[in-house]
């Protein structure tokens, strides 16, 4: 350009995208050889998007509690969450209005950001090296672990219930004891001085009398009265009370309120028991991430990842081998939101272990020049714990809803809905006490056979005694006609 006076001069214009008037171009500075550089600003680079001046940016969200929740008010959709509620407050803070481009997908969310049609994804996102080849992030305003849920497993009562009061050692040494016993009474009755008023007692009434009384039954009295029979009986008798008292009580116990069975809550108890685990589609990451560990445990959860929405995952793992991965601030929302019974209880469980502890942030371009001005935003609202306040307050209001929701279940149900304020009283079944009545079916069919055979072998051998005492009869009746003929030959 030419100066006043005809000689060269050169002007600074910088673009500033927004301003009170709309995007233009703004002249800094001037420069010629007669007056030097002139400033036009207070600055050479004024700071373009320090204020927004009201203008309208896309960004991009999806659906994922409680960080995003849409819902529609008649024809108007509304948003909430603990990531809607920063975004205002970013927006005021940066003087702007937002528009959320439609997403049908996670990729989309991000897609969309890479291309740079979208600002930001005003959502969670797990900062993931691998992932910060597509674009970068904003500050890290929290952190989260993955969680693994599943199934909780169920209690299924066992012809075993009976065995499980008292551990193998336990029911090896009570063995040992009968035998033992057994063993010393066959030896005292056996004696002739020790004998008893029926004699000798066989090994199988010795039997019959000693677990008998372990059994809590009375003595037959048909043991032998010498003093050493009675040192024996009399521990038997209060070794018998002692260990069946307690299998009594633990029996009560154990069928009344049965234990749980194990569940797994490890990633190396978890790859044992599922044939695939379930996460969202925008997790893709992360099965690079496990494929590439140095843990075996995790490699092989990662080679059964597949992609899923959080409801197919949960309703998979009710139905089928298998888990899904997530963050567990949401799946406890869905859980409770969805799955929860009327009493509390859930069909699914959230697993210990935490997978993976990531930083979350926001999605944006690469080398967005707002960037710094986002991050300063959320830097000043996690440094003053807006956004755990945040997120207390979305629990507390789905908590609240859930609660509700289930109130009106209640009030609708009538007379059913006053049965779950009862106390859950577990009335026992058939099927808790199936391990005794298979025992009483066991020896009345081994009873049966052992009075078969008896009664074919007593028939058997009466058989034999009557027809050897015919053959007798009639030997002996031969005999005495071949007499007779005698006698008449020897009289003529």
């Amino acid at each position: 350009m030419r100066g006043e006076s005809g000689s060269p001069g050169y002007s600074m214009l910088v673009h500033l995208p927004y301003s009170p008037d709309g995007a233009r171009v703004l002249q800094v500075a001037s420069w010629t050889p007669t007056s030097g550089l002139r400033y036009l600003t207070p600055t050479l680079f004024p700071e373009k998007y320090i204020n927004f001046y009201g203008a309208t940016i896309n960004v991009t969200a999806f659906t994922h509690e409680p960080y995003w929740q849409e819902s529609m008010e008649g024809n108007t959709t509304r948003y909430s969450g603990t990531d809607y509620n920063q975004l205002v407050a970013v927006a005021q803070a940066l003087n702007f209005t937002f528009h959320v481009l439609p997403s049908s997908s996670w990729d989309e969310v991000t897609d969309q950001v890479q291309i740079r049609k979208s600002f930001m994804a005003t959502v969670i996102y797990g900062v993931i090296p691998q992932e910060l080849e597509r674009w970068d992030v904003t500050f890290a305003f929290d952190q989260t672990a993955g969680k693994f849920a599943m199934a909780t497993p169920v209690i299924t009562p066992s012809w075993l219930s009976f065995y499980y009061p008292l551990s193998g050692q336990v029911w090896i040494g009570v063995l040992a004891c009968t035998l033992t016993v057994c063993f010393t009474l066959v030896k005292i009755t056996r004696r002739k001085m020790w004998q008893t008023r029926h004699g000798v007692l066989n090994t199988e009434s010795v039997v019959m009398e000693s677990v008998g009384t372990l059994l809590g039954q009375g003595l037959y009295g048909r043991l032998s009265t010498s003093q050493s029979n009675h040192i024996l009986v009399g521990t038997w008798l209060f070794f018998g009370v002692v260990v069946g008292t307690a299998y009594r009580a633990s029996l009560i116990a154990s069928l009344t309120l049965p234990r749980l069975p194990p569940r797994p809550e490890t990633v190396e108890e978890l790859v044992k028991v599922v044939d695939r685990a379930t996460i969202r589609s925008f997790d893709g990451s992360y099965k690079k991430f496990f494929l590439n560990s140095e843990s075996s445990a995790f490699r092989e959860l990662g080679s059964m990842m597949v992609g899923g929405d959080v409801m197919d995952g949960l309703n998979a793992a009710l139905k089928m081998k298998s888990a899904h991965l997530g963050s567990p601030l949401n799946m406890q929302l869905v859980i409770s939101r969805n799955f929860a019974k009327l009493d509390g209880t859930s069909p699914l469980y959230l697993g210990k272990e935490k997978l993976l502890q990531v930083s979350v942030a926001w999605p944006v371009p690469h080398d967005a020049p707002y960037t710094h001005q986002i991050d300063k935003c959320l830097r000043i609202i996690s440094q003053a714990g807006l956004y755990e306040q945040w997120k207390k307050e979305t629990l507390e209001a789905t908590a609240r809803e859930s609660r509700m929701k289930q109130r009106e279940e209640i009030k609708q149900q009538g007379l059913d809905g006053a049965e779950h304020s009862k106390p859950n009283i577990r009335n026992l079944s058939i099927i808790h006490i199936q391990g005794p009545l298979l025992l009483v079916l066991v020896g009345i069919a081994m009873g049966s056979v052992a009075f078969i055979m008896e009664w074919l072998l007593l028939f058997h051998t009466l058989e034999q005694s009557q027809s050897l005492h015919i053959k007798k009869v009639f030997d002996d009746w031969g005999g005495e006609v071949e007499q007779v003929k005698n006698l008449r030959v020897e009289a003529s």
